[in-house]
């Protein structure tokens, strides 16, 4: 116990640090006399592409909760490895998250957010299914990677399209809507998808490694769906933002 709270209080300085240098680098933004008060929270949610991207945040935040769900359950009682060596498994996705984040950033500004959404979705179905059949530790490290590879792509370009075509007076509500719909996806993939891995193993604590394997499988073929609903909302919101061009251009030639 003491352990723990020694570990908890290493966070304070880090808190404070990020606190000091939010103060002292991101900009102040003034007060916006023209923000309607009747704005309220749910009226951006009349805008379809803000729809299809929440949607889509929260389908793919859950697909990553489950790696922190299942994975140390895997790693533990499936490939027998000490808290340690989990420890560092664990630790691949948000490694691979951070060094991915900006160049997938840069890849949006160059490709743009249709391609790279579409990309990021496609990487992370891969990914999915990789897991669905993964055995071993090597491959399932090899197969996070790519998972959370593609969805760094994925936010990266999401989260650019939603708010691109958001006014100045509506960008801290869109954000906020951003947040509540990653926090739903990752409840959804703890209680969810946790269902569907315990559902697999019903008693974890006695469960062979193989019986482990098939629920970590399961999660994952479960998973892989979610990302194809995605994608399917991903395609039809590109297809609908296309048509919406060509009809602005045949308006502008007319």
């Amino acid at each position: 116990m003491r352990r723990l709270c020694r570990l908890a209080l290493l966070g304070v300085p880090l808190a404070g640090l990020a606190a000091a240098l939010a103060y002292r680098y991101l900009p102040v933004d003034a007060c916006r006399p023209d923000a309607s008060v009747r704005d309220t929270f749910w009226s951006p949610l009349r805008d379809v592409g803000l729809r299809a991207g929440l949607a889509m945040s929260a389908l793919v935040s859950a697909v990553i909760m489950a790696t922190f769900v299942v994975g140390p359950f895997y790693l533990s009682r499936g490939l027998g490895l000490d808290p340690a060596w989990m420890g560092l498994a664990m630790a691949v996705g948000p490694a691979v998250a951070a060094i991915t984040g900006i160049p997938a950033g840069y890849l949006t500004d160059r490709l743009g957010t249709r391609r790279l959404t579409l990309v990021g979705i496609g990487t992370m179905l891969c990914a999915a299914l990789w897991l669905s059949q993964v055995s071993g530790l090597i491959a399932y490290i090899a197969a996070l990677t790519v998972l959370t590879a593609g969805y760094s792509l994925f936010q990266a370009a999401n989260n650019t399209a939603v708010m691109s075509d958001v006014s100045a007076t509506r960008r801290g509500t869109v954000a906020g809507l951003l947040n509540l719909s990653r926090n739903l996806g990752l409840i959804f993939g703890a209680s969810v998808l946790g269902a569907v891995f315990a559902r697999s193993s019903p008693d974890v604590t006695q469960a062979t490694p193989q019986t482990v394997t098939a629920g970590l499988h399961a999660t994952f073929a479960t998973a892989a769906g979610l990302i194809l609903l995605a994608g399917v909302i991903a395609w039809n919101r590109a297809r609908t933002r296309a048509g919406s061009e060509h009809t602005n251009i045949d308006k502008l030639k007319s």
